[in-house]
C-alpha cells in the first residue's frame, strides 16, 4: 500500500518523517535519521507506483485462509477486546485481501476500507473513526510524516491506531533481513522512531507488543 509519496526534488538524505538529516546505513540505499532513528530508502531507490501495484497484485491473499486470519489476529483480537460492534473502524491500506475487514464484519463490526491503489475512495477519509487498522502498511509509506498526521486526524478522541510492522533492532542482520529485501519497504521503524512519533504527534499512549503497535489519541 503506497499513499502519495515524495515529489518535488525529493528529499536527498533528509528523513521523510522528521525532516532531519540521515547518515548512510546500508549501501547508500538506506539511511538512518539522527533524530527519530527511522531507516529510510533514498529517494532514487523508491519504487514507482506501477512497480508497487504490480508487486501487491502478486499477493494472492485469501480472506478465508485461517493462517492469514491468524496473522492479523494481533489487530483483530485487540479491536474485539477494546471496542463494541457499534464502533466505526477503518481498514487503512486494506490491499487486495482485506482480511481484517472480513474478520471484524463477521463479528458484527462496521468497518470501512481505504487503499490508494485498490480502494481509492477519498470520501472514506472525510469521516472520523473509533479505531484504525494498518496491517503491514506503515513500512510502505514514502511520506510517513504526512500519513501519520492524516491517520491521527481521522481518529476520534480516545481512538486507537493499531499498526503491525516488523521493527528493526541492532541484533537483526540487516543485509539478510527479509524486510530489507522487499523493494516496496520504504521506511523501517526502530523503537526510538515509535517513541518520536508518539511525542511529536502528541499521542496520549503507545504500546508495543512484538509486531503490534498501538497509538492512542487523547
Amino acid at each position: 500500500m503506497v499513499p502519495i509519496g515524495l515529489t518535488e526534488t525529493d528529499l536527498g538524505q533528509k528523513c521523510p518523517l522528521c525532516r532531519d538529516s540521515g547518515s548512510s546505513f546500508y549501501l547508500e540505499v538506506f539511511f538512518e535519521c539522527r533524530t527519530c532513528k527511522g531507516i529510510f530508502r533514498a529517494p532514487e531507490y523508491l519504487p514507482s507506483w506501477e512497480d508497487e501495484k504490480s508487486r501487491y497484485e502478486e499477493h494472492h491473499n485469501d480472506v478465508l485462509d485461517a493462517k492469514y486470519q491468524q496473522f492479523v489476529s494481533p489487530i483483530t483480537s485487540s479491536v474485539l477486546r477494546d471496542y463494541q460492534p457499534e464502533s466505526l473502524g477503518l481498514d487503512f491500506g486494506s490491499g487486495t485481501g482485506p482480511v481484517i475487514s472480513k474478520v471484524l464484519r463477521d463479528a458484527g463490526y462496521s468497518i470501512k476500507q481505504y487503499d490508494p491503489i485498490f480502494e481509492n475512495i477519498p470520501e472514506v477519509l472525510e469521516h472520523k473513526y473509533d479505531f484504525i487498522a494498518c496491517c503491514e502498511v506503515i513500512e510502505h509509506f514514502h511520506n510517513p510524516e504526512k500519513e501519520f498526521h492524516l491517520l491521527k486526524s481521522l481518529l476520534k478522541p480516545g481512538g486507537h491506531l493499531y499498526c503491525m510492522t516488523h521493527i528493526y533492532s541492532p541484533e537483526i542482520n540487516f543485509d539478510n533481513w527479509y524486510y530489507r529485501r522487499d523493494k516496496t519497504h520504504s521506511f523501517i521503524y526502530q523503537a526510538a522512531t515509535l517513541d518520536w512519533i508518539k511525542e511529536m504527534l502528541e499521542f496520549e499512549g503507545l504500546t508495543v507488543q512484538g509486531r503490534l503497535i498501538v497509538f492512542t489519541k487523547s
